[in-house]
């Protein structure tokens, strides 16, 4: 249970004597409090209404505004560039936030800094005229934005203990549908000023992390020398961990790597599914994206909650990240039948279920076999290079795949069979996790 009557400004680990041994030896933080749990929940709404909004439909419209004869391949360069970006982020700033001695904590710089540059490359992108300032633009927002998610999955294991984690991680799993949702139905009154259109989700994003810095005011930055210092050895380690030593860890890792390649097979090219295998127009597309972006909303709540409750009630895992990599292939594979709208969102409520299960759980997984709590921001790093990098993959393979498709069949049918591949695939690979049931 949450405590009630928890400081909410004082999430801080309890004294030695009293703070339980969690199963590393480490001293596990006290009961979260609701404010503090509210707080994150907030925190990784705003990063992700900064981040998703623009995945999910704007930058779409970007692209078509200035590039509409090569549309499909210019996207999947922006997007291919910005996600190198939020690859090199995630482990780089996440080992950094570890290190950090400043008064102001080791996490609360990350959060706060990384969405303030997210905020500057989103309004880059929403005033580029041409692809070049707005794949700058983009690449700044993906570095930013994955600064503070690094930070704030660090910021999870640092101040919630093992026994919340699964309600907690249910909650944050809320966020990444309820953001594409506000995000779209709002673009769907913004599309004629691009400004706004970017605009406001990062201001949204950057207020709401704003709250959690303040609510971490205790923070407590790193001791001067308790890790090694960080030069170009120590860089190149940050993007790396040993498989052999962490097993579990590695697989995680490719469990979730090969699950974020079907979801981004079903995300980055939602847009471009409905005005091409749909035959909507732009302004309509925009509509039906958001239509089924309150699908996903709808039942991702529902999976969402109700999995990181039982999740916790039985103290397992696995199943639900197993079950959840499953059904994401099965939308997929509903996806390469789709050829009406009916059909579209009766696929994208399967996807939901599972994206809402799996984010709902795997947080609380991956968090419990993180090799060194330590260095929970830079593990957490570079488990999110595992999230990152698909988005940087599969624009880069979707076009060799739309050329595929056999004369009659669905533009993007070798795509979506390919995703649904790689989400058996993840299920496959969390099985083997042995330390966590």
């Amino acid at each position: 249970m949450v405590r009630s009557d928890s400081v909410v400004s004082s999430p801080v680990a309890p004294s030695p004597s009293s703070a339980p041994l969690a199963k590393d030896g480490h001293r596990e933080p006290e009961a979260a409090s609701p404010g503090l749990v509210l707080s994150l929940v907030l925190a990784q709404y705003g990063a992700y209404l900064a981040l998703l909004t623009p995945v999910v439909v704007s930058l779409s419209l970007r692209v078509t505004q200035l590039a509409p004869h090569d549309k499909a391949s210019t996207l999947g360069l922006v997007l291919g560039v910005g996600s190198l970006f939020a690859l090199l982020s995630n482990p780089l700033t996440g080992a950094l936030s570890d290190r950090t001695t400043s008064r102001f904590g080791k996490r609360r710089p990350w959060l706060l800094g990384g969405m303030v540059a997210g905020t500057a490359g989103l309004g880059l992108v929403g005033a580029a005229g041409n692809v070049t300032l707005l794949t700058v633009g983009w690449s700044l927002t993906q570095f930013g934005v994955h600064a503070t998610l690094a930070s704030l999955g660090a910021a999870i294991a640092d101040f919630v203990p093992d026994r919340q984690r699964g309600r907690v991680s249910g909650a944050l799993g809320l966020t990444p549908n309820l953001a594409m949702l506000t995000g779209a139905y709002g673009a769907t009154q913004l599309t004629h000023n691009n400004l706004l259109l970017f605009g406001l989700p990062a201001l949204g994003g950057l207020a709401a992390v704003t709250v959690l810095v303040v609510v971490l005011r205790r923070d407590t930055p790193t001791v001067p020398g308790e890790l090694p210092p960080f030069g170009l050895a120590e860089f190149g380690r940050s993007f790396w961990f040993d498989p052999r030593g962490n097993p579990d860890f590695a697989w995680n890792f490719l469990g979730r790597f090969l699950v974020f390649i079907g979801m981004s097979c079903v995300t980055s090219y939602q847009f471009f599914f409905v005005t091409d295998q749909l035959g909507r127009g732009p302004e309509d597309a925009v509509g039906v994206v958001a239509t089924s972006t309150f699908v996903l909303t709808a039942v991702g709540v529902v999976c969402s909650l109700s999995g990181g409750w039982i999740s916790d009630r039985i103290r397992r895992r696995k199943p639900f990240v197993a079950a959840a990599s499953l059904v994401v292939a099965l939308s997929l594979g509903l996806l390469y039948t789709a050829h009406s709208e009916g059909a579209f969102y009766l696929a994208m409520g399967v996807y939901a279920c599972g994206f809402g299960l799996y984010m709902a759980v795997d947080v609380a997984l991956a968090v419990s076999v993180l090799p060194d709590p330590r260095r929970a921001a830079k593990d957490m790093g570079v488990l999110n290079v595992a999230n990152a990098l698909p988005q940087s993959l599969v624009p880069m393979i979707a076009p060799l795949l739309l050329t595929l498709h056999a004369d009659g069949g669905s533009q993007f049918g070798e795509l979506y069979l390919f995703g649904a591949v790689c989400g058996i695939g993840g299920a496959l690979a969390v099985a083997r996790i042995r330390t966590v049931r």
